[in-house]
């Protein structure tokens, strides 16, 4: 490793002795830039992954752990799940890269077709859909951006409060929280204008039909503040996640997605889902927006796409996206190197078809509400509240003190106890007081159950 060596025996000595883990971390350190990978000075995080399979993984020492987050939730068939294996597999030594725009392979024309089968055909609204293919999440998210300029001329967007939908200069945008904006703020467009989101309370009311007069009261509030902006701004479009994640497991109250496809109706706007986190089952559903039986104009898709292979995709009725943009004439005016690679499309044809052979989806919504059930049981320390939330395997516990502070010492705390007794979990929400748990969907109820007792006694060692 001549490239660690340093200017003598004691460093020379010192490198030989280091951990996997310690090597790879301190090249990190040296080579990658600041502000990516966060080294705890204890060593207590993170950890190096190895492989994974299922919702196992190891790392580069040895340890095993159960993978409640299925890496930003991407493995929802599970990591590696064969079936994705042997399709990338087959497909890399056939063709990995073809042309995007220019000269097509056959799999990015089946996948577009079953982009259309699983959203506006299922959803019988009388048309099929058109798709434009990404590489990353937010580029899907810009994609549909585009698209309700083209489609309107109306620049203005509409988003909300805690919205998250990625970190490219468009999407930067529309993504609500200061901490990623302030740095750029001088270089964006201005086109995004927030409303509040109507988020519901704890586990009791979420997903239910009916509405609490508080509820009804939040709703109301959104509603006017929409009202607002459009008679202010030329408003394009309406762009919503069902759930918010980032911002922390976030649930809209019962009845926020109808009223807004209501009001973009009256009003002649599109309404754009980011379903780039609920999609491919997370929620119980195909996407989050089945359970309220809401048919958006665009819906945005990545992460579970393909199992693991960066792909997305925004996804559009077919006449919307006819009207938006012209005719091909040689020279596409959005479009990238990757677009449609090959062996991501071939990667998401076979996980969609694993989420339908596996039964995957119904899993999500069952063990969902055993979940949310487990997590209702835990007995908080007497300092703390806790807060379960979720719908199917997107699940949030926040932690809030009894002066309604948030617990983000707490919480961090929970996860660094919780990755020594082998679970990888992430927090959410802009205090990162939200314990966030959306493993692959292929998880039993044995693996949550043991993971909900540990988190109740992680929660028993936090600072007091």
């Amino acid at each position: 490793m001549p490239y660690l060596v340093g200017d003598n025996v004691a460093d020379l000595n010192m490198i030989t002795e280091m951990t996997e883990s310690q090597r790879v971390l301190r090249l990190l350190r040296q080579y990658e830039s600041r502000n990516v990978t966060f080294v705890s000075r204890d060593g207590s995080w993170p950890v190096v992954w190895h492989r994974a399979r299922g919702v196992r993984v190891w790392d580069v020492d040895g340890r095993q752990y159960i993978d409640l987050t299925a890496a930003f939730g991407v493995a929802n068939t599970g990591h590696a799940n064969p079936r994705v294996v042997k399709a990338a597999k087959q497909q890399i030594s056939r063709l990995p890269h073809a042309m995007g725009d220019v000269h097509p392979h056959p799999l990015k024309a089946e996948l577009a077709r079953t982009l259309s089968q699983i959203t506006f055909e299922r959803w019988q609204c009388g048309q099929h859909g058109k798709t434009i293919f990404g590489n990353s999440g937010f580029e899907a998210v810009e994609a549909a951006l585009k698209t309700a300029m083209l489609a309107t001329g109306r620049p203005g967007v509409i988003v909300f409060e805690g919205a998250y939908h990625g970190l490219g200069y468009g999407a930067l945008n529309v993504t609500h929280r200061d901490f990623f904006r302030a740095p750029f703020i001088k270089q964006l467009g201005g086109f995004a204008y927030f409303a509040p989101f109507p988020s519901t309370g704890p586990v009791s009311g979420v997903g239910k039909p009916g509405m609490s007069t508080e509820n009804r009261v939040k709703l109301e509030k959104t509603m006017a503040a929409i009202e607002r902006i459009a008679r202010k701004h030329p408003i394009g479009a309406v762009l919503v996640e069902p759930i918010q994640g980032r911002a922390g497991i976030r649930i809209p109250v019962h009845g926020f997605l109808p009223a807004l496809r209501s009001w973009c109706d009256a009003n002649d706007v599109l309404l754009i889902l980011d379903e780039i986190y609920t999609g491919f089952g997370r929620t119980g559903a195909w996407f989050a927006c089945d359970h309220e039986n809401v048919v958006p104009d665009l819906i945005c898709l990545g992460k579970a796409l393909t199992g693991g292979f960066p792909l997305s995709a925004c996804v559009g009725k077919a006449d919307l996206m006819d009207n938006a943009w012209p005719d091909a004439t040689g020279e596409a005016i959005h479009t990238s190197t990757f677009l449609g690679n090959p062996i991501g499309c071939a990667m998401a044809l076979a996980q969609i078809e694993e989420l339908k052979a596996a039964g995957l989806i119904e899993r999500s919504a069952i063990l969902g509400e055993f979940l949310l059930q487990q997590l209702g049981a835990i007995s908080a320390p007497s300092s703390l509240l806790l807060n379960p939330r979720g719908m199917g395997l997107m699940a949030g516990l926040e932690l809030v003190r009894r002066d309604c502070s948030p617990a983000t010492s707490e919480a961090i705390s929970v996860l660094k106890e919780m990755l020594l007794c082998g679970y990888i979990m992430l927090a959410e929400g802009e205090a990162s007081n939200v314990l966030s748990i959306t493993p692959p969907l292929t998880i039993g109820a044995v693996d949550l159950q043991r993971a909900v007792k540990t988190i109740e006694h992680a929660l028993l060692k936090c600072p007091r």
